[in-house]
């Protein structure tokens, strides 16, 4: 007997998936039937929609809430989508956009084209809003770093004890990691105060520390 799955997925642990849970309630997706992955979609790793996928046979149904849940990208989407129902010989529904239903094209070939069809365009424009995305933020931190913003931690200050701790590493009294544990930081941090002060003496041990 044929069967109908739901997939739902959100991009973190903490974002909430009543939206998509409810939408395949409505459809109606069973619940035992529903999977959902809670994880990033940029590395593709989703266990549950892996797990969904290799039970997927001829003539069931995968439901889905919106086109991205499908894949990262323009062309992992579309490489789903022929995966399942070319080679899998299965339907998929996304509940968001009534045309991309293969269920209706069985016997149509026109509704096959426009599905394929409708199907890339909304792919294209779902990647091309991403990169927008990521452009606009270069953009900004461009200006920013032009108004002088800066990004990252701030440089943390040179304490008043730092100088005879690092007298008392170049006479060979204290290792650098001893001397960085007086401070409170890290051995690399006190390696690249030392060398800051531009003695050669302190570059050369710096150097074979490092």
């Amino acid at each position: 007997m044929d069967a109908v799955y739901g997939y739902v997925r959100v991009s973190a642990k903490d974002q909430c998936e009543d939206r998509q849970m409810l939408a395949m309630r409505d459809f109606p997706v069973s619940e035992k039937n529903i999977y959902m992955d809670k994880l990033s979609g940029k590395d593709f790793d989703r266990p549950q929609y892996r797990k969904l996928v290799r039970k997927l046979k001829e003539g069931d149904v995968l439901v889905v809430k919106s086109i991205d849940r499908l894949g990262r990208n323009y062309e992992e989407i579309l490489d789903q989508w022929r995966m399942i129902t070319k080679e899998k010989r299965a339907d998929i529904v996304v509940l968001d956009m009534p045309l991309l239903d293969t269920r209706r094209s069985e016997r149509n070939l026109m509704g096959i084209f426009v599905a394929d069809l409708v199907l890339q365009i909304l792919s294209f424009v779902a990647q091309t809003e991403r990169e927008n995305i990521r452009q606009r933020q270069k953009e900004g931190i461009a200006a920013a770093r032009k108004r002088g913003v800066k990004f990252g931690r701030p440089r943390k200050s040179v304490p008043e004890e730092f100088k005879p701790l690092k007298d008392a590493w170049v006479r060979g009294e204290m290792s650098s990691r001893e001397a960085a544990k007086h401070l409170g930081i890290s051995q690399n941090t006190f390696l690249r105060w030392s060398k800051e002060g531009k003695m050669e003496g302190v570059c050369k041990k710096v150097q074979e520390e490092l």
